[in-house]
């Protein structure tokens, strides 16, 4: 598979502190894929998985409350992780692509959630030592939270995959719907550089390997095809979305946004 450690040519977005997008973006992933798997609540095939979507639900929206609330405090102006969630537009979310895809059938929720989840092990690791300590504890809380998520997720693979013809399909169906996205995930942009520079942030290219290793042992299991890699498709961490993320957000912050002096 083709590694992209970096997109020179990518219009980079303009931050006022890469500390403070650099929380943002990891507050930013966890809450919108928090929201999608929320959207699954009443709706799973079975109630144990209902379960346990929304638990993975709770996982994120927990780690985005953290991650945003620090932005907050890095940022000093006064906004909090409920001000940040609920009160940017859709173009200063800066959110990786794949988190935002819609959930589609089970099938294709699990393979997002495989696989950014498999990322986010490997990244919450290597973070949970960074030169911050306030990333470092948020990082290590969190990637016990996803572990569990990799298991879940990976032995849906599993099962999906080493099942009937349908579930094969559709576990196949669902990797392609989501491959694409796979290389936005280890890009490393001006934000990440500064942060590696200081000890901050993770090498995302140097997780690649490992990852790539992870996907296939389970793929391998599973009995299913390494999926072709298409043209990667990026622009997420410069608020470069889907159209996907406008209804999402229209219904997320519905409330705070209809009534903006209300307090809960």
């Amino acid at each position: 598979m083709a590694t992209l450690p970096t997109i020179a040519n990518e219009i980079e977005r303009k931050a006022a502190d890469p500390l403070f997008d650099y929380a943002t973006r990891l507050g930013d992933d966890a809450l919108i894929l928090g929201q999608r798997l929320g959207e699954w609540c009443g709706h799973a095939p079975a109630l144990e998985v209902d379960l346990s979507l929304a638990n993975m639900a709770l996982d994120m929206i927990g780690q985005a409350t953290l991650f945003l609330g620090l932005a907050g405090a890095i940022e000093g102006q006064g906004r909090d992780a409920d001000k940040l969630a609920f009160h940017r537009d859709v173009l200063d979310f800066i959110n990786c692509l794949m988190v935002e895809q819609p959930n589609g059938d089970f099938a294709q929720t699990i393979a997002r959630q495989w696989l950014f989840s498999t990322y986010q092990v490997a990244f919450y690791d290597a973070l949970s030592r960074s030169a911050d300590p306030r990333f470092a504890e948020i990082a290590a809380k969190a990637v016990k939270e996803v572990r569990y998520h990799v298991e879940l997720s990976a032995d849906w693979v599993i099962r999906l995959g080493d099942g009937t013809e349908e579930s094969r399909q559709r576990m196949i169906d669902g990797l392609d719907w989501h491959w694409r996205f796979v290389d936005e995930l280890f890009v490393i942009d001006q934000v990440d550089e500064a942060m590696i520079a200081s000890g901050v942030g993770v090498d995302k290219a140097a997780l690649r390997p490992a990852f790539d290793a992870a996907i296939a042992g389970v793929l391998t299991e599973a009995g299913l095809p390494q999926p072709v890699m298409p043209r990667a498709v990026t622009g997420g961490r410069n608020g470069h979305h889907s159209e996907h993320l406008g209804p999402l957000l229209a219904l997320m912050q519905h409330l705070p946004r209809s009534y903006p002096d209300a307090t809960w």
